[in-house]
């Protein structure tokens, strides 16, 4: 997965917005305002994700490409190194994990208005 497929998936779900709050090399991506991944737009060397802190340690245990989460809070952010292979199926899965984790955590008058 190159930086525009990443871009392009992302984006595909309900009520995604693209922003770059911390400076223009970091490109963030929020649903109802709340960040479930984020990368830097120049190197596309790794991406951050959120997810259940459970599933977050089983995958670290697991795979040598997922690392407690750089700059985030590590007990639910994962950094999932890319190019270092990370299947694409399973990268998709991840990125769809962390966007659910924060769609449903988001109030029903939010919901029912980024699904419009």
């Amino acid at each position: 997965m190159n930086i525009e497929d990443f871009r392009d998936y992302c984006l595909l779900k309900a009520g995604v917005t693209e922003e770059t709050p911390f400076g223009p090399e970091t490109l963030v991506f929020k649903v109802g305002g709340k960040v479930f991944a984020l990368t830097d737009i120049d190197t596309f060397g790794s991406i951050n994700l959120k997810c259940d802190p459970e599933r977050a340690v089983e995958l670290r245990e697991a795979h040598d490409y997922v690392l407690p989460g750089y700059h985030m809070n590590k007990k639910h952010w994962n950094t999932v190194l890319i190019g270092t292979g990370v299947p694409e199926s399973q990268l998709r899965e991840l990125i769809d994990h962390s966007y659910e984790l924060v769609w449903v955590s988001l109030p029903k008058a939010v919901k029912a208005a980024l699904e419009m």
